[in-house]
């Protein structure tokens, strides 16, 4: 079917929010496949990226951000830097706040940092899965005294609630405009940020305390053999320390295994091929600091 210019809507939409507020997961959900990386640790999301949803009527461009902090390092500073330019020419906002915690003084900043932008803003409430009685209507009540909304959904990206909804309520916002992104484009991500990021967040399931903020990945060298069906990855996690290297690597090699097969599996799924993956462990002391490692390593503004 040949897009109709007349009637065709397209748009930006940033999802900002605290680190932890569900915005990868929203991103996932909505894609119907994992395309970005989740977990409980904050500053999971490093890279600003932008999900492309296709249809017959519109292009929906999500961009994804790192969750907006007050920074205590270089890494922490870059983030913020990628999250703000993010809402520079975005057709919509959309604010994330987690249902299960009450208004916070960082929720009130980021709803300052919005107000000066003049987009459309939408106030999502998420993880309405984990919601008691009456938290939701709390929530949306908190956010109205400090910014006025052009719309409102409750969603939970767990459960698949009123994904449909969201959807349909930014949509309505979007501009007429052309695809900016081919229709079979799914992410502007370069294969090898996705196959690192999908590393990174095994090393975050996997490991506890100060590792996972330490942690840095990099694929060194990709190769694909069609014949056989095979993708070869090898790439090099960095750490700041030698007791992190170990924590990684485990007893007897145990963990880094472990990290291995589990991204193995996950980019199987994606690459939809079979995947051989060589990790390799490095130390690479106090790179977070470094501003010039951070970009090499592609996240915040990135290379």
């Amino acid at each position: 079917m040949h897009d109709d210019p007349s009637q065709f809507k397209s748009g930006f939409v940033t999802l900002v929010g605290r680190p932890n507020s569900g915005k990868s997961t929203l991103i996932n959900a909505i894609m119907g496949k994992k395309v970005a990386i989740t977990s409980h640790v904050p500053q999971t999301t490093r890279h600003r990226f932008r999900a492309v949803v296709n249809s017959d009527s519109y292009q929906l461009i999500l961009v994804d951000t790192p969750g907006l902090h007050k920074p205590i390092d270089a890494l922490g500073e870059e983030l913020n830097r990628s999250t703000l330019k993010s809402l520079e020419s975005v057709d919509l906002i959309a604010m994330l706040l987690d249902v299960s915690k009450p208004l916070g003084k960082g929720d009130i900043w980021v709803m300052q940092l919005i107000a000066k932008i003049s987009a459309h803003r939408i106030l999502v409430i998420s993880k309405a899965d984990l919601a008691k009685e009456g938290q939701a209507e709390a929530q949306i009540e908190a956010a109205k005294k400090h910014l006025d909304w052009d719309g409102i959904v409750v969603l939970s990206s767990v459960s698949g609630f009123n994904i449909d909804g969201f959807v349909d309520t930014v949509t309505a916002f979007l501009p007429a405009g052309p695809r900016w992104f081919p229709a079979d484009t799914s992410t502007d991500q370069p294969i090898e940020v996705i196959i690192a990021e999908f590393i990174r967040e095994k090393i975050l399931l996997s490991t506890f305390e100060e590792v996972p903020h330490a942690v840095g990945v990099q694929v060194d060298e990709m190769q694909h053999d069609s014949k056989r069906g095979l993708y070869s990855i090898y790439a090099t996690i960095y750490v700041e320390r030698d007791s992190q290297k170990g924590i990684i690597i485990g007893k007897q090699g145990e963990r880094i295994k472990v990290i291995g097969t589990q991204a193995r599996e996950d980019l199987e799924r994606f690459l939809a091929d079979r995947v051989y993956i060589d990790l390799r462990v490095k130390v690479r002391k106090g790179w977070r600091k470094d501003a010039s490692q951070i970009r090499r390593f592609g996240y915040g503004e990135g290379l």
